[in-house]
């Protein structure tokens, strides 16, 4: 009976599934859909087994598939706005195909769901991120005393800044984090560069327009905040720079003030203890053009 169970689950899967399978990533989520009689699974472990088994099926069948992270409040307001009946597997299928337009999605490529499932995650935490920032952005407006696009200018002004912080970092992979703390809230950003046999270094473009764009966001609103660069190379002991977020600047931290950064628990203040085979360095100089104070609006 379990088996014929499982077979009969994988139908109202396949059923709903256009290309694109939307997600029930979490237990919370997987738990808001149990409010709907036609969504007739009860247990979300199963419930990602399930979706498993359906997209090996798919992908030895040469079918390609998408994941879309399913949000099941998001799902309630999109039928509620477009006059579709929740219950409806049929209501199911459209929100997931407008996902797949418009959401974040990653192809579903063999991995197992337990590690694309935060990949998923990450990819939708990214769009929101970079989202919210070109929005913040864009209500700026121009500059009360030369008329440029504040928010325009911000991006360049951080499109250039990254582009000098990879080109004077040491060999190796990067990976660097930037923090715009609010109001309303601390916006972090996360940019992995991967350098290649040749000396370039590979940037994902989704990321990178994110990363720039809360850069741009400090740099825009003269907020506070901090960036951090780290680089790894095979046979040397890894690098770490940093850089404080001030009055529109960005000033470099000297080697001491990165290791205190480091070293100290952001939530407790404590002290923990330094790593082992990480030179904490002072940054290069990015400049003086590009650390001038922008507008003063």
């Amino acid at each position: 009976m379990a088996h014929t169970d499982h077979q009969t689950l994988r139908r109202v899967l396949r059923r709903e599934i256009a290309g694109t399978i939307g997600l029930l990533t979490d237990e919370h989520d997987f738990r808001a859909m149990r409010r709907y009689r036609s969504f007739t699974f009860d247990d979300h472990a199963t419930y990602l087994q399930q979706v498993e088994s359906v997209l090996k099926t798919r992908a030895a069948q040469g079918t390609h598939t998408t994941l879309a992270l399913f949000d099941p409040e998001d799902y309630a307001d999109y039928c509620a706005q477009a006059g579709l009946d929740p219950e409806a597997p049929a209501s199911r299928t459209r929100f997931t195909a407008e996902l797949a337009a418009t959401g974040p999605t990653i192809p579903y490529d063999g991995r197992p769901l337990a590690t694309l499932v935060p990949a998923l995650v990450d990819e939708a935490v990214r769009q929101a991120t970079w989202e919210y920032a070109t929005t913040l952005l864009s209500r700026l407006g121009p500059c009360p005393t030369c008329g440029e696009d504040i928010g325009r200018a911000g991006f360049t002004r951080a499109s250039d800044l990254v582009v000098r912080i990879l080109d004077t970092a040491p060999p190796g992979d990067r990976h660097l984090v930037c923090s715009v703390s609010g109001p309303p809230d601390t916006v972090v950003s996360v940019l992995h560069g991967d350098q290649d046999s040749h000396g370039d270094t590979r940037l994902d473009e989704a990321e990178a327009l994110e990363f720039t764009s809360v850069l741009a966001l400090g740099l825009a609103t003269r907020s506070p905040g901090g960036l951090v660069l780290r680089t790894s190379a095979p046979g040397t002991t890894d690098r770490v720079y940093g850089w404080r977020l001030r009055a529109g600047t960005l000033e470099p931290l000297t080697a001491s003030e990165v290791f205190d950064a480091y070293c100290t628990d952001v939530e407790s203040g404590d002290l923990i203890s330094p790593e082992s085979g990480v030179d904490y360095c002072e940054p290069p100089d990015l400049g003086e053009e590009n650390t001038a104070p922008g507008h003063r609006h």
